[in-house]
C-alpha cells in the first residue's frame, strides 16, 4: 500500500473556480525516479480527457522556459519527484505559498533550482495562480542513467494520479475517462519516450552503456 505523508496547510483556497488550469509535470525521464512527474502528466493525458480550460505540460527541465505557463495559469498543478526525506514511493501533498520553498528544500537536479525561480519570478511579476498543488513523491533510485521508475514510485502513481484528477474537477476541469485514442500529435511525450516503449526499448542490464542510453546517444556521436 502507498504511503500518502500529511498534507501541508495553506491559506484557505476561494470557491471561485479557476478560468485556466495547468497541469505541469516536471522531471528528467533520463534518470530513472527522475521521471515522475513527467510520467504522471503522460498518463494522466492517455486515460484522461479535460475540459478545454485545461492544458497538460511535459515541463521537462525546462525550468524558466516554464514561466508563461505558470503565469497564465489561474490554478497550477504540479508533479514532480521530491525529495521530502521519507520512505520511498511515499506521496505528498503541498499547497499554494508553501510549494516554492518544498521545491528547493533538498535539491535533487538543476531542474528544481530553475522551476523554484520559475514560482518567485510568477509572484514578483504579480502573475502567480491563485490555488497551487504539488504532488510530489519521494524518489528511491536517481542514478541510473536510460533507467525507468522503480516499483515502488510506479506504483505510487495511481494514487497520485487519483489526487490529481480530484482536484482537477474540484477546480472545473471535468475529467471523463478518454473515449477516443490519443492522437499522435497532441500527446505530450514523444511516441518513442513514452512509458511501455521506453521501458520495453532499454538493453538489458549487462548490455546497458553507462557512458550514455545508446537510443538517444549513439557510439558515432560520443
Amino acid at each position: 500500500m502507498n504511503r500518502i505523508a500529511p498534507e501541508t496547510p495553506c491559506h484557505p483556497r476561494g470557491d471561485n473556480r479557476p478560468a485556466r488550469i495547468c497541469v505541469l509535470g516536471i522531471g528528467n525521464l533520463l534518470w530513472a525516479d527522475e521521471g515522475f512527474g513527467v510520467r504522471c502528466v503522460e498518463a494522466l493525458q492517455r486515460r484522461w480527457a479535460f475540459a478545454p480550460q485545461v492544458s497538460l505540460v511535459d515541463g521537462g527541465t525546462q525550468g524558466l522556459y516554464l514561466i508563461q505557463h505558470v503565469q497564465e495559469a489561474d490554478a497550477l498543478l504540479i508533479f514532480d519527484a521530491i525529495d521530502y526525506g521519507l520512505a520511498p514511493g511515499t506521496l505528498k501533498q503541498v499547497r499554494g505559498d508553501e510549494v516554492p520553498r518544498f521545491m528547493g528544500a533538498k535539491k535533487m537536479s538543476l531542474h528544481q533550482t530553475g522551476f523554484q525561480e520559475v514560482l518567485s519570478l510568477a509572484q514578483l511579476t504579480g502573475k502567480y495562480p491563485e490555488q497551487v498543488l504539488l504532488i510530489g513523491c519521494q524518489p528511491q533510485e536517481l542514478e541510473d542513467y536510460g533507467g525507468s521508475l522503480r516499483p515502488v514510485v510506479k506504483a505510487a502513481m495511481e494514487q497520485a494520479l487519483a489526487l490529481g484528477v480530484a482536484e482537477i474537477e474540484r477546480w472545473g476541469g471535468q475529467p471523463r475517462p478518454r473515449s477516443e485514442p490519443l492522437n499522435a500529435r497532441e500527446a505530450v511525450t514523444l511516441d518513442e519516450l513514452a512509458l511501455a516503449a521506453y521501458e520495453t526499448q532499454r538493453p538489458a542490464p549487462d548490455a546497458a552503456c553507462r557512458e550514455g542510453d545508446e537510443r538517444f546517444f549513439p557510439r558515432e556521436a560520443r
